[in-house]
């Protein structure tokens, strides 16, 4: 098979058969990030058990005193793993099948070149950024990998294949392809199975994601001229994780040479147009509220603001998703039970997580919050934006329509601005591959 652009089949080390999978795998690291009490949960259930739990570090801890002896045990946990065989290698694609609430979404394993992808607001790369990256969130992503020998991936990147040419066909015959794993998932995350692609399917399925990245498929679909860089992937979820290998790996590269594992990072592979992917909102926390907020909001957009009180919560969401027109729209929690509609007219983001970002930005910078999480889920927004010094930034979501063409001709998203699905449904850890020599 001649070796195609930007990507390559993976080398994985999979959990030994025997391991209980159901205390292995745990949800992606960056979710929860408010909830504490999820992570607890997630520890009684693993206990000393094996489990990626050991081999990750969820960055709810990312400010706790022992962040740097947790990060020293994370790496020695994965010596150890690898060492008493815990692992079984493999070469080749992996079929994924991820069901929750009875839809199921299919994905393919790959490792993507990072000499192809680079995170800047101006990309014009094979792999693009869906979002802008936050440069300051990548410094503890970085001492976690800077010394590890695995890496376990979250990362699910975006085709844009209307026709089901790449992933879909493996599905089709899915009952021909030898199983690797299977488990339910913890915490209400549904079911996972992995199965191993043969080499005749691997090699139609890399034509085919090839085939995506023909100039002339690409000016037809997004009305580009046929000169214009070509773009396969864009980063669905895990952005700045792959943001993370990528910086590891320009920092390396000159030393270990161009053929070093870290060149490469393992993803799961989506296609935007499988019907059991959904892209939901990602909304704003506000944390140590000063001051009255809707008078910063009077302050940072004067007569072009309206604030409407509503009776509740649903019908607060209601107003936001049913806004149309040139306003941008968003809902407020808080300060207590209390809910509204705000709308800026004229704004000049192009987006309306745009606009209300950078009030966020500017509120945090100049006192009036101590800090912004990005919560998913409606309900989770509303429990947390409840408590006492908290509020919270009701936002819509972004079309999956919209997503590709926004991305090819105005670049990244603001960041934090979807998300595909809630947090429960968000990838679980159950492959790893070594980025470090053996």
């Amino acid at each position: 098979m001649n070796q195609p652009k930007g990507f390559r089949l993976p080398h994985l080390c999979l959990p030994r058969p025997g391991i209980d999978l159901a205390k292995w795998a745990v949800i992606a690291c960056d979710q929860f990030t408010s909830e504490p009490e999820y992570w607890r949960d997630v520890a009684r259930q693993v206990g000393d058990a094996p489990s990626t739990l050991h081999l990750i570090f969820p960055e709810v801890y990312l400010g706790a005193s022992d962040a740097p002896e947790r990060i020293r045990r994370i790496q020695q946990t994965m010596r150890r793993y690898l060492a008493d065989g815990l692992f079984v290698e493999r070469d080749g694609a992996v079929y994924v099948e991820r069901t929750v609430g009875g839809r199921t979404r299919r994905g393919m394993l790959l490792e993507l070149d990072l000499e192809h992808y680079d995170y800047a607001a101006d990309s014009t790369s094979l792999i693009r950024p869906t979002e802008g990256t936050m440069v300051a969130r990548l410094a503890p992503r970085i001492d976690v990998r800077r010394a590890a020998c695995l890496e376990l991936p979250h990362i699910l990147v975006l085709i844009d294949d209307p026709g089901r040419t790449v992933i879909e066909p493996i599905g089709a015959e899915r009952s021909a392809l030898a199983p690797l794993y299977e488990t339910p998932l913890m915490c209400g995350g549904g079911h996972v199975a992995g199965f191993a692609i043969d080499d005749g399917r691997a090699a139609h399925a890399v034509r085919a994601l090839s085939a995506l990245a023909s100039p002339e498929v690409l000016a037809t679909r997004y009305g580009l001229a046929a000169d214009k860089p070509p773009m396969l992937f864009a980063m669905g979820d895990g952005n700045h994780s792959l943001a993370t290998a990528k910086s590891i790996w320009e920092s390396a590269k000159a030393t270990v040479g161009m053929d070093h594992p870290s060149r490469h990072a393992l993803v799961e592979v989506v296609n935007i147009h499988d019907g059991a992917l959904d892209f939901e909102p990602i909304h704003r926390l506000l944390t140590g509220v000063k001051g009255d907020l809707r008078a910063a909001l009077v302050r940072a957009f004067g007569p072009r603001l309206t604030i409407t009180d509503l009776p509740s919560g649903a019908a607060m969401r209601e107003r936001v998703c049913d806004a149309a027109g040139e306003r941008h729209v968003a809902g407020l929690v808080g300060p207590g039970a209390r809910y509204a509609v705000v709308e800026v007219a004229a704004p000049t983001a192009s987006l309306a997580v745009g606009t209300f970002q950078a009030f966020i930005d500017g509120l945090v910078e100049h006192g009036g919050a101590e800090d912004v999480d990005y919560v998913h889920g409606d309900e989770a927004l509303e429990r947390l934006a409840r408590q006492d010094g908290h509020a919270g930034l009701h936002l819509a979501g972004l079309s999956k329509s919209a997503l590709m063409h926004h991305v090819v001709h105005a670049g990244p998203t603001p960041r934090k601005t979807f998300s595909m699905g809630e947090a429960h449904e968000k990838r679980f850890y159950v492959e790893a591959r070594r980025i470090q020599p053996r």
